[in-house]
């Protein structure tokens, strides 16, 4: 593993306005339950050497995820320390626009990737 972008984990997350429907579409493909399951906001599945995250957006991140516009996918990376790994990204050309956020699962900061692709760096 590498000092410079200590990523610990990979993490696909998928936004819908429809949860519930996509979590039991998931639950009956992946023919498991959610290892997570907060309703109505976010389950995640453990698949072999990934997991698969479902979540609604917050309304103040709805336009993110119009799909007309974006792509659903986030890709999660989850981080054992934030700040290099903001450091690092920055480095490479891709400062995060926002600030460090606090959500229920841990510390996060959103970021693009040369094609707009969402990616949250996520420290638990």
């Amino acid at each position: 593993m590498s000092d410079i972008f200590p990523c610990t984990h990979a993490i696909v997350t998928i936004a819908t306005n429809n949860i519930e429907e996509i979590i039991n579409f998931y639950t009956q493909l992946l023919q498991q339950q959610p290892i997570t399951l907060i309703t109505n906001i976010y389950a995640e599945f453990q698949l072999p050497n990934l997991r698969l995250g479902i979540f609604t957006p917050k309304s103040t991140h709805a336009s993110e995820f119009d799909h007309s516009h974006h792509s659903t996918i986030s890709l999660c990376l989850e981080v054992s320390n934030l700040e290099i790994a903001i450091a690092h990204l920055t480095n490479l050309g891709y400062a995060p626009p926002g600030n460090i956020i606090t959500a229920s699962h841990g510390r996060e900061i959103y970021a693009y990737d040369p094609d707009g692709n969402r990616l949250i760096l996520h420290q638990s």
